[in-house]
């Protein structure tokens, strides 16, 4: 998470033009975006009839471990090729042992060492973030109260958000890499603190601008409509992403799919230089660490509550949301709704 001052107010339907990146806010007052109630990445730690956990899972792991491994090997690998490639050469015009430039090359070597030294520590450092992550509490939406629940920091109070006062927004960008110009997605969901303003922002990157919307369009209709309007992965829930098991599943199914050759040269190779189940393990090793309890205070707040003291939705959002759904029954989108609306606006001079 990061934070900074908020000093602008926002509501769903307002757009920020940021250099080379777009953001539209879906939140504050969450109204129904229409878009289908899926998280792809699987980050609902826990769901009852009274509070749901957000967080970053273990997959994230066992993919950073992954990535992790390949880009090492990768570069140990062109390094070994070059160096095979020059005492081949080195062999045909002189005579010497093809391998000598390599055992020099990977011998004590302080340049490359040094190098790989770097590199290792650079992405060991990400890691043990990202594993820090995870091991603080996740974010409690309590659908009950409506309110959210978050503990900034390790040994920080924890600190109570009304849930129509949380900001969420989708952000598109354009980020120029070697290859060209690329496109990346994210959802970003920010918890105002009233006492400095402070906002502490969770960033949820996704591959597309519509699976950015549906993680938020899942906690927004949990907090509506209960659990009920959670759809279970597809996969069912016996295997879970990241593990041992959904990692043979995928193999098995690339070669149904594929074919030997493709599985040979698409899959093995690349999965045996990533670690092959090494990342499973790693993840697993990850998600049995001892993980940070929620404060007393927070497991007070999260105790059912009889239906009489449930807290309702605002006028407002009630009124908005019956006229998004009456735009949506018309073949609209959430972006179309708020672009029609402003242009009515527009015109009325409101």
């Amino acid at each position: 998470m990061t934070n900074y001052n908020y000093n602008r107010s926002r509501q769903a339907g307002d757009t920020e033009h940021q250099s080379s990146t777009s953001i539209f806010y879906l939140a504050p007052l969450p109204l129904i975006t229409g878009v289908a109630v899926t998280s792809p990445q699987q980050l609902h730690q826990a769901t009852n009839e009274v509070y749901l956990d957000f967080a970053m899972g273990v997959p994230k792991i066992e993919f950073s471990v992954r990535c992790y491994l390949g880009v090492i090997v990768g570069i140990a690998l062109f390094i070994f090729t070059i160096c095979l490639g020059l005492g081949a050469l080195d062999h045909i015009n002189t005579g010497r042992p093809v391998f000598e430039i390599v055992v020099t090359a990977f011998s004590p070597n302080w340049p490359i060492w040094g190098f790989f030294s770097f590199l290792i520590s650079s992405y060991s450092l990400f890691l043990l973030q990202a594993i820090h992550q995870i091991s603080t509490p996740p974010i409690r939406f309590n659908r009950q109260r409506r309110e959210v629940a978050y503990v900034a920091k390790r040994g920080q109070p924890p600190r109570f958000i009304p849930w129509e006062e949380v900001i969420a927004c989708v952000s598109s960008s354009t980020v120029a890499t070697q290859y060209g110009t690329q496109q990346k997605f994210a959802l970003m969901i920010g918890f105002i603190d009233a006492s400095d303003s402070q906002v502490m922002w969770l960033t949820v990157p996704t591959f597309t601008l519509g699976m950015a919307v549906s993680e938020w369009e899942a906690i927004r209709a949990y907090m509506e409509e209960g659990p009920s309007a959670l759809r279970k992965p597809m996969m069912g829930t016996d295997l879970e992403e990241g593990t041992v098991a959904f990692f043979h599943m995928c193999r098995r199914d690339y070669l149904l799919d594929h074919g030997c050759l493709r599985y040979l040269f698409g899959f093995l190779l690349i999965q045996f230089f990533s670690g092959w189940t090494l990342p499973c393990h790693v993840a697993s090793w990850v998600k049995q660490l001892p993980k940070t309890a929620f404060p007393k205070a927070v497991l007070d707040w999260s105790k059912p509550l009889p239906r009489e003291q449930w807290q309702s939705p605002s006028a407002e959002l009630i009124k908005e949301s019956e006229e998004v759904r009456k735009s949506l029954r018309k073949g609209m989108s959430i972006f179309d709704y708020f672009l029609e609306k402003e242009k009515n606006q527009s015109k009325t001079g409101v």
